[in-house]
């Protein structure tokens, strides 16, 4: 059993992995979570500031949700993330496309190809002895 504090109540409670929070506050999040996907749906091309102060979240969480692709900036929105390799601006994720094709590609090819083989005959087995119980 893994007892830790809430990260935001600092209430004692049972971790089972994931973000170090209590239950109640994980219901919070996703409340709020909710809150800002139907705000953004609502109002598509507004900036992160602005959904932050309307449903009274940080920022920094808004962009945790973006990078976790819970959330995504519209196709005509000057808003964006940074790919965290190259760096040019993405809508979601952690990662721009060219990025996640190089990394799959590398990734690829670091696993061993499974050669393709031919059956191989069973050798003829020496005959084995066998024993029976006597009654």
């Amino acid at each position: 059993m893994d007892v830790r504090n809430c990260k935001k109540c600092t209430k004692l409670f049972n971790y089972l992995g994931g973000q170090p929070l209590c239950p109640e506050c994980i219901k919070e999040l996703d409340t709020k979570f909710d809150e800002v996907k139907t705000y953004v749906y609502d109002h598509p091309h507004e900036s992160i500031q602005v959904v932050a102060a309307a449903c009274e979240v940080s920022v920094g969480q808004i962009k945790r949700w973006v990078r976790e692709e819970r959330l995504a900036f519209s196709e005509d929105s000057q808003m964006g993330l940074e790919c965290e390799t190259c760096g040019k601006m993405i809508r979601t994720g952690r990662f721009c496309d060219v990025c996640k094709a190089s990394m799959q590609k590398s990734f690829d090819s670091l696993q061993p190809k499974a050669a393709i083989r031919e059956p191989q005959k069973k050798k003829a087995e020496a005959p084995k002895m066998r024993f029976l119980d006597s009654l």
